[in-house]
């Protein structure tokens, strides 16, 4: 494995472009090889095992692109199918879930709220991590906030009304720190922040999981030279136009060009 061979970054659509943006904030040297599953977005309402299907498909895409380190940016597949993703992928690979813990338990908070997927609430990954780190948690599914973001209405009257009624039970469970726990989820923090009130911080694990995979391309010895520029690369399993259109909103104009593979069935 050579230092210069790209990092690969997954999500089941357009969110995980959020870690992206932080990734290579942190280390601007480093390329980028995206995969978007357009096609069978949104995994959080599938079944585990077509979750870790998908996946796999999708980990085994980026494997053949000849990249070093995968971040899994797709809590839903954090939280379900890592051990598939490791065999496809055969690299070092990092998800979102214990690096979005770690930051909610570094910030001192105590009764923190998780919001994500059906699938990724429905498997209590985020309140184990959160238990091993000394904070209890109180989760609620927010089956619509994927297809906003993915229809790009990231603010206005529907998108208010859908988080005042999803974060109601969170609210009134008092808790003081939210993990946003999907990656699409922080295109709707103006509207998550409002209807959560201002006492309660909100918590991207975008940022962390960044500093995670930059301590692991470290460790390995596997970091790009300093000084120079990483290339980026933008792939879709459907709609790469629509994909280039909303992600070029999404990272103030960065993709230039989306290519299509399809993933088997």
């Amino acid at each position: 494995m050579k230092p210069s061979a790209p990092v690969g970054v997954f999500d089941s659509g357009l969110g995980g472009l959020t870690v992206l943006a932080a990734l290579a904030r942190r280390m601007p040297e480093e390329s980028l090889v995206y995969f978007g599953d357009t096609a069978r977005v949104p995994y959080g309402s599938k079944s585990p095992e077509a979750i870790a299907r998908f996946s796999a498909q999708a980990a085994r895409f980026l494997a053949g692109r000849g990249i070093k380190l995968l971040v899994v940016a797709c809590n839903t597949s954090s939280a379900l199918a890592l051990p598939a993703i490791r065999r496809a992928a055969r690299v070092p690979v990092i998800g979102v879930i214990e690096p979005g813990a770690r930051a909610a338990a570094a910030a001192g908070r105590r009764r923190v709220g998780v919001i994500g997927t059906e699938a990724t609430v429905r498997s209590g990954a985020y309140a184990r991590a959160l238990r091993r780190l000394g904070a209890t948690a109180t989760a609620a599914a927010c089956p619509l906030f994927v297809p906003l973001v993915e229809e790009g209405w990231w603010s206005g009257p529907v998108a208010a009304a859908v988080a005042r009624r999803y974060l109601a039970p969170l609210k009134k469970a008092r808790v003081d720190a939210l993990i946003l726990g999907c990656t699409h989820y922080p295109y709707l923090k103006r509207e998550i922040a409002r209807a959560m009130g201002p006492r309660v911080a909100l918590v991207d694990s975008a940022e962390e999981t960044a500093r995670a995979a930059e301590a692991a391309l470290s460790r390995a010895g596997l970091r790009a030279p300093a000084g120079r520029r990483g290339r980026r690369e933008f792939w879709a399993s459907d709609a790469p136009e629509r994909f280039r259109r909303l992600g070029r909103r999404m990272l103030g104009g960065v993709v230039d060009a989306v290519r299509l593979h399809r993933l088997d069935a």
